[in-house]
């Protein structure tokens, strides 16, 4: 079963961070939430208290097989200004292994790192002028090597069957997609 860390920093946009961990689960993948404050409850961009299922100091990622971050703000620039979340996702990165973000963090976590250097990726409109190294997509999900980002709140489904995808197979993460009528939205 493929392992998925989720880092959670106050100010963490809702769906960019609930929608990837609902579809995930649902494909069977283990999703661990981790808070990167000094509380388990960490508080959404929208003010809503999730309860994360560990505190980063217990957590070891070398059994990661995806690292992802979700955007908002200032949950990506919480993300970026945590040393062990940076620490944790260069490491996964120079690992070869997965690393996803979407939303604004692509931009203010990932390419500061150097994680995008001369990789396609996308990310929020307005925050594409830090991909200097990158090539800016502006799809909602852009892969390219082990690295994964998404445009932003509207891309949360996309982004989560494509990780799903990569994590599992395209088959289930399709069934997952239309057991929850998102084939059925994207046609109308």
């Amino acid at each position: 079963m493929a392992k998925v860390y989720v880092f959670l920093a106050n100010g963490f946009e809702d769906v960019e961070a609930l929608i990837p961990i609902d579809v995930l689960r649902r494909g069977g993948v283990e999703v661990i939430t981790v808070s990167t404050t000094e509380e388990p409850i960490v508080t959404s961009a929208h003010g809503v208290g999730i309860c994360a299922d560990r505190a980063f100091e217990v957590c070891d990622f070398s059994d990661a097989d995806l690292l992802m971050l979700p955007g908002g703000m200032p949950g990506a620039s919480n993300l970026y200004d945590h040393e062990g979340v940076c620490k944790a996702v260069c490491e996964q990165f120079a690992a070869g292994k997965k690393v996803a973000a979407i939303c604004a963090a692509p931009a203010v976590v990932l390419a500061p790192l150097g994680i995008l250097d001369g990789k396609k990726a996308t990310c929020y409109p307005g925050f594409e002028s830090a991909l200097e190294n990158a090539t800016y997509t502006g799809d909602l999900v852009t892969v390219d090597g082990n690295v994964t980002t998404g445009e932003g709140p509207a891309a949360a489904f996309p982004y989560a069957y494509e990780l799903l995808a990569q994590l599992v197979d395209k088959k289930t993460s399709d069934q997952i997609a239309d057991g929850m009528r998102f084939k059925h939205l994207m046609e109308r």
